[in-house]
């Protein structure tokens, strides 16, 4: 029987077809999505390169959005994929997260639904479980500062009034909007979501802090309830 010819590791390449010195040469456009994360992973395996272990990743889970929310003991049970090398890809994939984020500087005006949603989008799309954040606002709709509130499946028990709104009265908050992920990528609002809003909205209108809108974000879309009806301004 023939035996089957071992691929060549990355150090066995000529120099000019290394992912690292391609990317150094010629920039990450010429490179592909596994070379570049191998560029990550670094150092392979006996049988596998580190693109050869990247292709696989990818192949498994679809793509870098997707690797993204895998946790490091997931990506731990791919072979030749140790604690370090996981590591290492989570690193990468939430310094990518976090670039793509749009920065929320204090006094800055959120002009529409949307303006919220490009903001929070990256940063809570991907998760695996609910988590609602508050976005605190002077009395010229300027942002003071945004803050989780709670993770977790939605009830009303988890999401208080107190503790919706005790930072924002230390804060002297004149608003607030509320913001949520929904992890099915289905923005739609359920029945719990409906009700925990009227209720804050409610307790909002008694201590003086008005409720401005109520995002609740998908994979690529979201849902805003004022422009639902749902809140009134």
């Amino acid at each position: 029987m023939k035996e089957e010819k071992k691929r060549p590791t990355i150090k066995e390449l000529p120099t000019h077809e290394r992912p690292r010195e391609r990317l150094i040469q010629n920039g990450d456009e010429c490179l592909t999505d596994a070379e570049l994360l191998g560029i990550i992973i670094r150092d392979g395996t006996p049988d596998y390169s580190a693109v050869d272990l990247a292709q696989g990743l990818l192949s498994k889970y679809g793509d870098f959005r997707k690797l993204g929310s895998v946790s490091i003991p997931e990506l731990c049970g791919t072979k030749g994929i140790g604690p370090a090398r996981a590591a290492q890809i989570k690193a990468s994939l939430a310094i990518a997260k976090r670039f793509a984020t749009i920065a929320l500087q204090p006094q800055q005006q959120f002009k529409c639904s949307r303006d919220i949603f490009n903001h929070f989008h990256e940063r809570l799309r991907g998760k695996k479980q609910e988590n609602f954040l508050t976005v605190l606002l002077d009395n010229k709709n300027r942002i003071i500062k945004d803050l989780p509130i709670s993770t977790g499946s939605l009830t009303s028990s988890i999401v208080h009034p107190r503790e919706v709104f005790n930072p924002a009265i230390k804060e002297s908050a004149a608003s607030i909007i509320f913001v949520h992920n929904h992890p099915s990528g289905d923005p739609e609002p359920s029945k719990e979501d409906i009700q925990i809003t009227q209720r804050l909205v409610e307790v909002g209108n008694i201590v003086g802090i008005k409720v401005l809108d109520h995002i609740i974000i998908g994979n690529d879309h979201f849902v805003s309830l004022k422009d639902k009806g749902i809140i009134s301004v």
